[in-house]
């Protein structure tokens, strides 16, 4: 591989916004390790990954003695151990052979070396001391670690989601009007001047320093979609504050679960404040989950909001056909199922041996007596020495029902 400058290394590797932790003190050393490990072909991003995770157990190792020289040379382990973890995605953005495994590799070895230092940290405080506040702060930082990390994944999913819902609404409207043209020409002409959708957040994205109006005014006719128009309504102050961390590589999420994971591993153990540290970094976490969680939500309202604009009847953009919702076996019956021809009753003509089912009570002449073809016979036949009537025939059976036919529930007829 070429030789590269130092700037030129930073300017492939480094990324457009960061923590301000591996801006302040990681990039400047990774990326000066960065130079001289591109050179040897052996060492690949997953080498690299498999390193950081050796070291962070190093550094767990260290936390579990727990006495200040083992805690400062954690700490300093640790330190490495996020450099190197850090270096993996460098090389591999700079030789370009970074795989879909390597970034799922370096994801569960962050989650694997958090817990073990975890659980080292303050398990070897506890050992020293019997304090089992630490048992219950070991338990925060591994809960928080996992949440924070749950978290971002799945607000990620959910705007991909809207993003993708946007987009296909978007180019149903397309298609439609393409439809409607008259002819094939216009057609043509319609599909080459159709408007292209971006959103906001990928044009601050490739020009951070850039103002979000003129963004949306150099897109020409482009339609742009904005998805966090209301929080920066509300809160005008953070384009500038975000403008100004920006100028710098800083990222304006200035707690995240790099600086959490941070303050609790190094600077902890460095100032001797393990359970003060713990519990301010949670605090200073949790609060900034929350404006993401509340940035997020307004975010959906915005999504609302647009896609209200974009169609004018209901969309089947990510909607559930209504023959889904009974499940695979229950497709339902539409109207009224005995209308169906198929289950009339048959008549007389169709079916010869067809008798009508008895009534349930016998009908009344004007006297008050039950008509002679539904009276019924009875017996006396004696048993047991006691003479009590006994059914003769079929309780309410017709008269002209002849012999060899039944009806449901009829034993004899079976």
């Amino acid at each position: 591989m070429a030789k590269l400058s130092l700037r030129a290394v930073q300017k492939l590797t480094c990324k457009k916004r960061d923590a301000w932790w591996t801006v302040v003190l990681v990039d400047p050393i990774a990326t000066r390790m960065l130079i001289v490990m591109a050179r040897f072909k052996f060492i690949t991003p997953n080498r690299v990954t498999w390193a950081a995770l050796f070291v962070g157990l190093g550094s767990a190792g260290f936390f579990l003695k727990g006495d200040m020289t083992s805690l400062i040379i954690g700490a300093a382990l640790y330190h490495l151990s996020f450099i190197f973890d850090c270096i993996d995605g460098k090389l591999a953005r700079l030789k370009g052979n970074g795989t879909v495994f390597g970034g799922w590799l370096d994801y569960v070895f962050d989650r694997i070396r958090v817990l073990f230092c975890a659980l080292a940290l303050m398990g070897g405080q506890y050992l020293r001391g019997g304090d089992e506040r630490f048992l219950l702060a070991a338990l925060m930082v591994v809960f928080l670690d996992m949440l924070r990390y749950v978290d971002a994944l799945q607000i990620y999913k959910m705007r991909m989601s809207m993003r993708t819902k946007i987009e296909k609404v978007t180019r149903e409207n397309r298609e439609a009007e393409l439809a409607a043209a008259e002819a094939a020409e216009a057609a043509e002409t319609a599909a080459a001047e159709a408007p292209q959708i971006q959103f906001m957040e990928d044009l601050l994205r490739e020009n951070p320093e850039a103002e979000a109006e003129l963004l949306k005014a150099q897109a020409g006719s482009g339609q742009v979609v904005d998805l966090h128009a209301q929080f920066r309504h509300r809160f005008p102050w953070y384009l500038r504050v975000r403008q100004a961390l920006l100028k710098s590589r800083i990222r304006p999420h200035l707690i995240s679960g790099i600086e959490f994971q941070m303050f609790i591993f190094i600077v902890g153990p460095l100032i001797g404040q393990i359970l003060w540290t713990t519990l301010v970094s949670a605090i200073l976490l949790g609060i900034f989950e929350l404006i993401i969680m509340y940035k997020f939500w307004l975010s959906t309202r915005d999504f609302t909001n647009v896609m209200a604009e974009l169609t004018e009847a209901p969309s089947t953009a990510g909607s559930i056909a209504p023959h889904l919702h009974r499940g695979r076996h229950r497709r339902g019956i539409q109207g009224d199922p005995l209308a169906d021809p198929a289950f009339r009753a048959p008549q007389a003509d169709e079916d010869p041996g067809f008798q009508p089912y008895p009534q349930p009570y016998p009908s009344y002449d004007q006297q008050g007596w039950p008509s002679m073809e539904q009276t019924q016979t009875y017996e006396q036949i004696p048993a047991h020495g006691y003479d009590h009537p006994v059914q003769g025939q079929p309780l309410y059976a017709p008269s002209a029902m002849p012999p060899h036919h039944g009806y449901p529930g009829d034993r004899e007829g079976v």
